[in-house]
C-alpha cells in the first residue's frame, strides 16, 4: 500500500510538514509495511489547470488525465494510484495557499464528467485535510474559512471520497516575532500555546492518519 501526504506549505520543516509527517506515522501504525511519502509541492515548479479540455476530449487518449507534461505530471501519476491522501496547507489570505490550489485543480478536475450519464474510470480513495493558521478557532468562524473550505471539501468528496479535516489554530509563526510587524500577537501566548496544544494537534493528526489508513481497506 501507498500513502501520500502532500504540503501546500513552503515551509518544509514546520507546522504543517510536521503535522503531515504525524499523519503518516498513524498511517504505519495501521501498515507497518505501507510505503508513506510526503510531497512538498514548493520544491519543483509546476502550475494549475490551463482549461485545455483534453482530459474530456471524445476518444482522446488523456481522457481522464491532465495532459499538461511537467514536473508534477508524475507526481499526479503517482499520486492517483494512492491508497489514501492526506493534504495539508496554512491558509493564505482566507484559502490554501496557492500551489495547493494549482495541485487541486490537476488532480481532481480530470475525473469530473461533463456528462449526466458517463463517469471516468479513477481510484476512489480516502482523503483527509489538514489546514494551519494564524487565526484562532473563533475569528476563523468569524470569518467563514470553515464555509469556504467545506465547500470544496464537498467536491473532492464527490470525486474521491467523504473528506474529513483538522483544523489548527495559532501555529507559532517566527522564531523571533521582535524581527516582525506582527503586535496584533502575543508572543508570550504563543509560545504557550505553541508548548502545551501543539502536541495535542500533533496527537490527532496521528489519529488522522490512522483513520485514513483503516478507510482506505474498507474502500479496497
Amino acid at each position: 500500500m501507498k500513502f501520500f501526504a502532500v504540503n501546500g506549505s513552503p515551509r518544509p520543516k514546520c507546522n504543517t510538514a510536521q503535522l503531515l509527517d504525524k499523519s503518516l506515522d498513524g498511517v504505519k501504525s495501521v501498515y507497518p509495511d505501507a510505503e508513506v511519502e510526503r510531497i512538498n509541492l514548493y520544491d519543483f515548479p509546476f502550475h494549475g489547470c490551463k482549461s485545455c479540455f483534453a482530459c474530456k476530449r471524445i476518444g482522446g487518449k488523456h481522457y481522464g488525465r491532465c495532459v499538461q507534461n511537467d514536473d508534477l505530471k508524475p507526481v499526479l501519476d503517482e499520486i492517483s494510484n494512492a491508497d489514501g491522501v492526506i493534504l495539508g496547507s496554512p491558509i493564505y489570505c482566507s484559502d490554501v495557499t496557492g500551489n495547493m490550489r494549482c495541485f487541486l485543480e490537476r488532480f481532481m478536475f480530470p475525473f469530473i464528467a461533463y456528462s449526466k450519464t458517463e463517469t471516468v474510470d479513477h481510484k476512489r480513495m480516502p482523503l483527509a485535510y489538514i489546514y494551519t493558521m494564524n487565526a484562532s478557532e473563533e475569528i476563523s468562524y468569524q470569518i467563514g474559512y470553515h464555509d469556504i473550505h467545506d465547500n470544496f471539501e464537498k467536491g473532492l468528496g464527490s470525486v474521491f471520497s467523504e473528506v474529513e479535516h483538522l483544523y489548527v489554530y495559532e501555529t507559532y509563526q517566527f522564531k523571533d516575532y521582535s524581527r516582525y510587524v506582527s503586535d496584533m500577537f502575543d508572543e508570550k501566548e504563543r509560545k504557550h500555546i505553541r508548548q502545551t496544544r501543539f502536541p495535542k494537534d500533533l496527537e490527532n493528526a496521528f489519529e488522522l492518519g490512522k483513520r485514513v489508513a483503516i478507510r482506505a481497506e474498507q474502500l479496497d
